[in-house]
Parts: C-alpha cells; sequence; structure tokens
C-alpha cells in the first residue's frame, strides 16, 4: 500500500460525495452501471488492451471472480463440458464445479495452455493467457490465435481472465484473446482490484449486449453507485496512470532482486513471468508438503503460497508454492528467501 495515493483517493472520495454526484450515486441504477465508469473501461481501459466495446457490452461486477462466476452460470450447466487449466485458480475451478458440468483440466506448459490438448467436443474454455495463475507464464500469439481457431471449428467459447495485464513492465503487453477474435467467441474480464487494493472489488465482464442483459439478471444488485463513481474519478483524474507507472517501477526492482535471490538459493524455478508479473512458481522438491511449509514459515513471518489449492487432480502433498513480491519491501525480500532456504531441507525430510 506505499505505492498507493491514498491522499488521491480521498479527494475522488470527497469529488463523489459532491452535490452534483451524490444525486445519481445514492440512487439506484438498477439495470445499468456508474455511465462515467463504463465510459472509461469503453473508452481508455479496453483499447490498452487492443479491444473494442461499446457501452452496452460491459457489465461492471464485484471483482473478475464475480464476472467469472457470472459467465460460467450463463455459459454451463449439466451435460455441458468446460475446459479448465491444471493447475488453475481454485476459486474458477469451483465455480465451473458448481455448475455442474463436466470439468476437464488441461495440463499447462511452459507456454501456458496447448490446444492440442483439448479435448473433441467442447461447450466453453476458461484460459488466463496474459498472465497463468499459478506459473505466471505468458501465451504466445501464435498459440492464441490456434486456440481461437480451435473455438471456430469446434464451436465453443473463450472466457479470458486477463489477469495481472498491467503488470508488463519487462515486456510490451501481449494482445488480449478477445482482440484477435472477430467471430465473438470471447467474454474477456477485467479488474481494477488487483492494481489498485484486492478490497476494492471492482471487475468487469465484456460480450454481446444480449449476453450481457442476461448476465445483469444474475446480479442481486450492482456493485455500490458511490465505490464506483470513486473509482471513475480516479481514473479519470490520471491517478490510476500514474499508480501504475510507480507499480511498474518499484516491482522490476523487486523482480530482479528475487530472481537474484532465489538464484543464489539454489532455487528451482518452475514458472516466472518473462514480462513482469509479482511473483515467481517454485518446485519444492521430492518430499516436499506445500501446505505444512507454508504454515511452518508463515509463523516465521515469511508468508508463502502452497500450490496444492491449485491442482483441481491431485490428492497427495504438493511440492509446489508462489513466492510473491507485491506486499515486501525491496530490502526485505533477500532476508525472506534465507528463511525460506534453511527450512526447505528440514522441510523435504
Amino acid at each position: 500500500m506505499t505505492l498507493f495515493d491514498l491522499a488521491a483517493w480521498r479527494d475522488c472520495t470527497r469529488r463523489a460525495l459532491s452535490r452534483a454526484d451524490f444525486s445519481v450515486t445514492a440512487g439506484d441504477y438498477a439495470a445499468a452501471d456508474d455511465p462515467d465508469l463504463v465510459q472509461h473501461i469503453s473508452a481508455r481501459s479496453l483499447p490498452r488492451h487492443g479491444i473494442e466495446a461499446r457501452p452496452e457490452e460491459i457489465l461492471v461486477t464485484v471483482g473478475a471472480q464475480n464476472a467469472l462466476w457470472i459467465a460460467s452460470q450463463l455459459l454451463l450447466g449439466p451435460g455441458r463440458r468446460v475446459a479448465f487449466e491444471e493447475p488453475g485458480h481454485p476459486d474458477i475451478h469451483a465455480s465451473l464445479t458448481l455448475t455442474g458440468a463436466e470439468v476437464v483440466p488441461v495440463e499447462v506448459d511452459a507456454d501456458g495452455l496447448p490446444p492440442e490438448r483439448l479435448p473433441e467436443r467442447l461447450d466453453a474454455v476458461f484460459v488466463t493467457p496474459s498472465h497463468h495463475s499459478p506459473t505466471a507464464v505468458r501465451m504466445p500469439v501464435e498459440r492464441r490465435r490456434r486456440l481461437l481457431e480451435l473455438a471456430a471449428e469446434r464451436d465453443f467459447l473463450i472466457v479470458e481472465d486477463d489477469y495481472e495485464f498491467e503488470m508488463s513492465y519487462l515486456e510490451p503487453p501481449a494482445p488480449a484473446l478477445r482482440s484477435l477474435n472477430g467471430s465473438g467467441r470471447v467474454l474477456y474480464v477485467g479488474s481494477f482490484s488487483k492494481s489498485l487494493f484486492p478490497g476494492l472489488r471492482l471487475g468487469y465482464l465484456v460480450g454481446p449486449p444480449e449476453l450481457i442483459r442476461e448476465a445483469r439478471a444474475l446480479i442481486l444488485q450492482h456493485p455500490p453507485g458511490q465505490l464506483q463513481r470513486t473509482a471513475a474519478t480516479f481514473l479519470a483524474l490520471g491517478h490510476y496512470d500514474a499508480l501504475i507507472r510507480r507499480m511498474r517501477e518499484e516491482y522490476a526492482g523487486r523482480y530482479e532482486r528475487m530472481a537474484k535471490a532465489l538464484g543464489d538459493g539454489g532455487f528451482r524455478i518452475a514458472g516466472q513471468a518473462t514480462f513482469g508479473g509479482t511473483g515467481f512458481w517454485i518446485d519444492g522438491g521430492a518430499g516436499l508438503d506445500a501446505d505444512a511449509f507454508a504454515d511452518r514459515l508463515r509463523g516465521e513471518g515469511v508468508p508463502i503460497e502452497s500450490g496444492a489449492p491449485f491442482f483441481a487432480a491431485s490428492d497427495g502433498p504438493c511440492r509446489f508454492f508462489r513466492m510473491a513480491f507485491s506486499s515486501i519491501a525491496r530490502e526485505r525480500i533477500a532476508e525472506g528467501i534465507d528463511k525460506v532456504t534453511a527450512g526447505l531441507d528440514d522441510a523435504r525430510a
């Protein structure tokens, strides 16, 4: 949170509570979202991802997870079949499972989800091409085009979670799947929560107008109007762009520091984002129980994330874990990795 401009956010909150704005945000939008926020997404956010979308093609949601849940509810159900990345985000897998559809895990490789591994009969594919969670790898453009070709040939839809798109500070961002698609087979999910703050819970779903109208029926209420207007003001005044610049500059330094410390410590990096990102996917080696290891390190003040929840098809102990640097000062990274190194041999015993 040291990178976040809290004073600017407070100012935007005050502006959103002005008499003119409050008369709008205090009401019930019903079947609509804050027009300022939707306009910014349409005119500024999406074009940076190479996507053109009209306001009627955008639905503001309670974070990306809410958008993904809505997409799963619209597209899936008993008798349907959906492919999902293995490993993959556990919350997405849970949403897919709850629809009653058959969920087919597809093992990823160093370039993300391989299209040739997809089963023949599918109704949908949920994928994180820009920054796979948890390995952080990016799907190459050639593979993205092949996935789109298969979607047209086999008549399935793609739900694209553009996770951490903004954190491309070592290489330019790759084009979104939806920006490459001319057939309307891609539903796009974006979020402001990752780059602003997690508790914001503001995301959006992009799709055909008829699907967006149907999606609104799945929402009990839209995200709070005053929060939407505050975020819209923060974006319009350039604070968001300034924040992203600060984050990219600082994360580049943290990335370099962590990569060096991991190399010095002899860690096996099983996945890392060549474009940037916020963490590393580590193979702890045979005999490691990442759940127990994470619990032990937590007591020493070193938070790592066990990889176990990301593997839907495995019941045994997991040897993989994730180390992130978005919430740790640059000067403390080496100290934390030293603690991980010291405990790793004992944890594998």
